[in-house]
């Protein structure tokens, strides 16, 4: 139900608010709904409290489609389980099925050193450049 859907960007919202230095506005994550539903990923607690998203897009320029992770979350107390891998696999999976999308990118803190293990080692992203000022 879309209600249901609604309330669940306002808890992506706060967990991200909790975890990451870099927040948005709730239509933001109303605006990566509404454009790309499917490729919107969430991982629940047993009492069924979003723990853990992914907020992803397309990049949809002419000659360039592909997937883009504009967010990952997860809050502290539920980490080390796996659920950032398995959230962000399955972004990945709705990307190739839906959009067949060639590749998926995303930027990351230099400095953030167990988001970088997760990219480069197990989910096995290639390093392709450093933006100096992208966080600035």
């Amino acid at each position: 139900k879309m209600e249901e859907t609604i309330d669940d960007l306002l808890y992506m919202q706060q967990c991200n608010l909790m975890c990451l230095p870099e927040n948005y506005q709730f239509k933001y994550y109303l605006y990566h709904l509404l454009s790309w539903p499917q490729l919107l990923q969430v991982a629940e607690d047993e009492g069924g409290r979003i723990v853990g998203y992914v907020l992803a897009k397309m990049e949809e320029d002419p000659g360039d489609s592909h997937g883009h992770i504009t967010s990952v979350a997860v809050k502290r107390s539920s980490r080390k389980v796996g659920l950032a891998t398995r959230l962000m696999k399955s972004a990945h999976d709705s990307m190739d099925e839906v959009f067949q999308s060639p590749f998926v990118s995303l930027h990351v803190r230099i400095s953030n050193k167990a988001a970088i293990h997760l990219y480069k080692n197990i989910l096995e992203y290639d390093i392709h450049d450093v933006e100096e000022k992208y966080y600035a």
